[in-house]
């Protein structure tokens, strides 16, 4: 009996068998080559110097005082743990550590989707899609690995803070901020360092106090999680995108990279119907995520920092023009952070504070019922009818 097994699709084809044996050994998903990975493309390859002490107690200082604001602005509490908020200036090899295990959850939901058994089966006749077919489900946990990897330790390269994707995390009262992202940013736009700390203080802080309302984050992770688990496998998904392309034509080039650069392509996973459906509702709390900040940071912060307007622009400009590995992350996981996804955000919470004031805003905290609906985001003001404001 032959070592690979029945099951074995590679026999006969040794380097592919050993390649599986190889991959099937590490089980369905290895965790650690991935927070490993995140952590070497984070660091670029590089030590990083650990953070200046004087950083940090700026970092202490600001938070304090955008803390204050920001509960006086929003009537939230901004640390749901009952302590105060603390920052914890870190490198971005840490950032990556810390974060790839706070999107653990989504990636192993993500993990069990792509490993059920797909809707497509191999055909018996095609040898070639058969042997493609069974090196993709191989490959699979590997390459999700590689992804989640990837993805955060690319992320970490330009991350400020801990919700520069609006992602909730375990609740804690501490805050991560990335020192050295900031420097080089405020360098590269000409911008007063001192003043962009403290537009990121106020940003943190006000999605970190949004985030901790219990039926807002409860809504947001239900939604986020449900997505990534409606993922089905396709394993014939990069197979069918790459017979479709010639490869002795120069021109294809520019199809070959972009199936590689789609994570849904790359990892074999489909859309269902049932994402399809979820993604207007996701799409609204993320909205209204984007909007009820950016209007915090409006009334709290134009009249804190003189350079306000300037640090805001570079920053909105930065969220919507976003990395190619900012885009990857946020389409596997089903994040829409367009421009339009910021205009829908800022005109529903305009809408109701021009209706009815900070106060009307304000009963989205009350409970999972004051929430938006996807059409109540377009239109405020069907929301307050519906809350009888």
């Amino acid at each position: 009996m032959s070592d690979e097994g029945p099951e074995d699709p590679f026999r006969g084809v040794p380097f592919l068998s050993d390649l599986a044996k190889m991959v099937g050994n590490q089980g369905t998903f290895s965790w650690e080559a991935a927070r490993q990975l995140a952590i070497a493309v984070a660091a670029e390859g590089e030590s990083e110097s650990n953070v200046d002490p004087l950083a940090r107690i700026d970092l202490e200082q600001l938070v304090r005082v955008a803390e204050l604001h920001v509960t006086q602005a929003t009537g939230l509490t901004a640390s749901s743990t009952g302590r105060g908020l603390v920052p914890v200036p870190v490198t971005r090899a840490l950032w990556a550590h810390h974060t790839i295990e706070a999107y653990r959850p989504l990636f192993e939901k993500l993990a069990t989707a792509l490993s059920a058994p797909g809707e497509q089966e191999d055909d018996p006749d095609d040898p070639t899609a058969s042997l493609f077919g069974g090196l993709m489900k191989m490959l699979t946990p590997m390459m999700l690995g590689v992804t989640a990897g990837s993805m955060v330790g690319r992320l970490a390269q330009r991350a400020f803070g801990q919700y520069d994707l609006p992602i909730p995390r375990a609740v804690s009262h501490e805050l991560l901020i990335v020192p050295t992202n900031l420097d080089r940013f405020a360098s590269e736009w000409s911008l007063p360092l001192e003043d962009l700390r403290m537009w990121v203080c106020l940003s943190e802080v006000t999605t970190h106090a949004v985030l901790g309302v219990p039926h807002v984050r409860a809504e947001l992770t239900e939604l986020m999680q449900t997505y990534v688990s409606g993922y089905r496998p396709d394993p014939h998904a990069l197979e069918d995108r790459l017979g479709s392309l010639d490869l002795g034509d120069p021109q294809s080039l520019g199809g070959l990279q972009a199936a590689f650069a789609d994570p849904e392509m790359l990892l074999g996973a489909t859309q269902s119907d049932e994402q399809r459906a979820l993604l207007p509702r996701l799409d609204a709390i993320v909205a209204l995520l984007i909007g009820v900040t950016d209007h915090v940071m409006d009334s709290v912060g134009a009249p804190l920092l003189s350079s306000y307007g300037m640090i805001a622009e570079a920053l909105r400009r930065r969220r919507v023009e976003s990395d190619p590995s900012d885009s990857f992350v946020t389409r596997l996981l089903g994040l829409t952070l367009t421009r339009e996804q910021v205009q829908r955000g800022t005109h529903f919470v305009h809408g109701v504070v021009e209706r009815a004031g900070p106060e009307g805003l304000a009963r989205l905290w009350t409970s999972a019922r004051e929430l938006p609906t996807p059409a109540e985001i377009d239109a405020p003001g069907l929301w307050l009818a519906r809350i009888d404001l």
